[in-house]
């Protein structure tokens, strides 16, 4: 996992809406990546509520907002859509991106063992560093504490 004083990886993928989205898209502005296991699962909803409801305050500091799964463009839209997600969320279906960064890997459910996103967060500076990075993310409350961090 790439981790605090790395250069953020350079990326470059589809949003909600098909759009391409580079990551120097985000050059000049703090942002948080967050990396998140599947669209509608009881964890990912929670913290895609979350950040959505404090969107206005990060955009009241000028930060942005990322949120990669290896869902699909429409199940993004789906997504989107139901929840009001007012950021960009981003589609990586070959896991790609979430192999620069380090958050793909073995997990463990029911039993099973099987490759797929950890719950990881990166706070990017303006000059595309990460300054922060949260390796194994509960989404209850992490919106709030991410902001803290970005704010004072």
């Amino acid at each position: 996992m790439i981790t605090e004083g790395d250069q953020e990886p350079k990326f470059e993928l589809d949003d909600a809406d098909g759009k391409r989205v580079k990551s120097s898209d985000f050059k000049g502005k703090k942002h948080v990546i967050y990396f998140y296991p599947r669209d509608f699962t009881p964890g990912c909803t929670i913290e895609a509520d979350e950040f959505s409801k404090e969107y206005k305050k990060f955009q009241k500091h000028g930060i942005e907002i990322i949120g990669i799964s290896t869902d699909d463009v429409e199940s993004h839209k789906k997504f989107v859509d139901k929840m009001n997600i007012p950021y960009v969320l981003l589609s990586d279906p070959e896991a790609e991106v979430c192999k620069k960064f380090g958050v793909w890997g073995k997990k463990q459910f029911m039993g099973k063992e099987y490759m797929g996103v950890q719950r990881s967060t990166f706070l990017v500076d303006e000059k595309g560093k990460i300054f922060k990075a949260f390796p194994a993310v509960k989404p209850k409350g992490h919106a709030d504490e991410v902001l803290q961090i970005l704010t004072n």
